[in-house]
């Protein structure tokens, strides 16, 4: 019995399309929160790695300094703050049920900004800097593009 009515959910949903794309919009929605989540996990765990990361720093000898270079613990937040951003991006997606460019991008800066941070100067090439610019480069034009474009719809 269950499988018949399920089976005549399935060839509604194919036949009419108001059907088909609520269905699709249920399964977007059931999609981004198991994605947020999952999310959720990433970030408990990112922060109890922080955690630990201090902790072990802090309490071996010599005690109350970092033994370690600070660029490496500011990599651990930044990693914190791009989850919670992606996090961010999700919520935003199950509110209005659109990708919010802006947040994208904004996630993407603070992405490579950490790629910036704890860059490795000894190790890299002059190609990995250059790459680096014009990520910089095209995701601040972007931004700038966006914010123009949603400026002028909000005062319109």
């Amino acid at each position: 019995m269950k499988s018949r009515t399920l089976l005549s959910r399935i060839r509604g949903a194919l036949t009419n399309d108001e059907q088909f794309l609520a269905s699709i919009k249920a399964m977007e929605t059931l999609v981004a929160k198991v994605l947020s989540i999952a999310m959720i996990v990433v970030l408990l765990v990112a922060i109890t790695d922080l955690f630990r990361f201090l902790i072990q720093e802090l309490s071996a000898p010599p005690y109350g300094s970092f033994a370690t270079t600070l660029i490496e613990i500011f990599g651990f937040f930044l990693n914190v703050l791009i989850a919670m951003e992606v996090l961010e991006n999700i919520t935003a997606y199950l509110k209005r049920h659109v990708v919010q460019v802006e947040l994208v991008i904004v996630t993407s800066l603070i992405a490579v900004a950490r790629k910036i941070i704890i860059f490795d100067s000894k190790q890299a090439s002059g190609i990995d800097l250059i790459g680096l610019g014009v990520a910089i480069l095209a995701l601040a034009i972007s931004y700038w593009i966006v914010r123009v474009i949603n400026n002028n719809r909000s005062q319109d």
